[in-house]
């Protein structure tokens, strides 16, 4: 349940953050049903008078019209929708030498260091990076215009917002640079789950600090760096094997366009199963990503079984649907699948 207060708070927020005004127009191809989309897009648009062009759904080619036509200044996005836009590039020629942009940014899941060069030599000018989550209406931490990074840390927190990072076993905070689940209040804090008071108090602590379930850790100069989800976390022989960590080096290879990492329980273990979704055009073969993989990964997080599967389980959003993608790998392959 989120108030009106904090969705004002968080769509002023996202005004002043990215610097909006008149002049601008904003991509409005988010979901509106979805708080990033309601919040930040539509509440953070009208509360500085922007124009907000509105899309019904994600297309390559209608944003690329829009770039070209209607000076698009603002274009905010999750990375599945970039990684799209640019596969549909590769295959039609289409550039953007002039697409007089300002403000270019992604939130809503992991963002790779190879999408994000790529999406940036693309539009020549840095992709900005968020993080947040829909009980904080929805913004936790975001890079700043003003001083651009090179890596995919998420940015600091916003004005507001105060961070924990909390080691699972200990319950303690841990230091600078160590790794913990992360846990957050301010004043864009849900009043809570509806109807469901239990959850409430199991997700929100005396203190109001609510439990994200994500694992994080902050740098010397206060950036965020996502890891993974605590629930998502697979346990192989012992070892922790962060999804996120090898879904980074799936998706930075030339023919994958997004993956999928989850476990799978096998007789008194876990094992590590992958999704992806090959580009249009590409061919992959199983040994030659695994030689790919075993160059990057530690033995232990190199997958036990690859499926490709296009396009993979998704959100209005674009943001992959983990639970049925969960679902389908306790599950033999269907015709929708091949195993590498």
């Amino acid at each position: 349940m989120l108030t009106h207060a904090s969705l004002l708070h968080m769509a002023s927020l996202s005004s002043q953050l990215r610097r909006l005004s008149p002049s601008d127009t904003v991509y409005g191809v988010l979901p509106m049903a979805h708080v990033v989309g309601l919040s930040s897009q539509l509440i953070g648009s009208l509360a500085c008078g922007c124009c907000l062009q509105l899309e019904e759904r994600f297309s390559p080619e209608a944003l690329c019209a829009m770039l070209r036509d209607r000076r698009i200044s603002v274009l905010i996005g999750v990375p599945a929708m970039y990684a799209r836009l640019l596969d549909w590039c590769a295959h039609t020629g289409t550039t953007f030498a002039d697409h007089g942009l300002r403000v270019l940014g992604t939130a809503g899941s992991p963002l790779t260091p190879e999408l994000k060069q790529a999406v940036e030599d693309a539009f020549g000018m840095t992709l900005q990076n968020g993080y947040g989550l829909t009980e904080m209406s929805p913004t936790v931490a975001q890079t700043r215009l003003e001083s651009p990074r090179e890596d995919c840390s998420v940015g600091t927190p916003v004005p507001g917002v105060e961070i924990r990072i909390v080691d699972l076993a200990s319950r303690s905070d841990v230091g600078r640079g160590g790794v913990g689940e992360l846990w957050v209040r301010g004043p864009n804090l849900m009043k809570g789950y509806y109807r469901a008071e239990d959850l409430t108090r199991a997700a929100i602590n005396a203190e109001g600090w609510f439990n994200t379930g994500d694992m994080a850790r902050q740098a010397e100069d206060g950036a965020l760096y996502i890891v993974g989800r605590t629930k998502e976390l697979i346990i192989r022989s012992g070892f922790n094997v962060y999804p996120v960590e090898v879904e980074q080096v799936l998706n930075s290879h030339p023919a994958i366009v997004q993956s999928a990492v989850v476990g799978r329980p096998v007789s008194g273990n876990e094992e590590v199963v992958t999704f992806v979704e090959v580009a249009a055009g590409m061919t992959l073969e199983r040994e030659s990503l695994m030689v790919y993989l075993r160059a990057r990964l530690s033995p232990y997080k190199v997958p036990s079984e690859i499926r490709a599967m296009t396009p993979l389980p998704a959100a209005a959003t674009g943001k992959l649907l983990k639970h049925e993608i969960t679902q389908l790998a306790l599950r033999q392959a269907d015709a929708r699948q091949v195993v590498l």
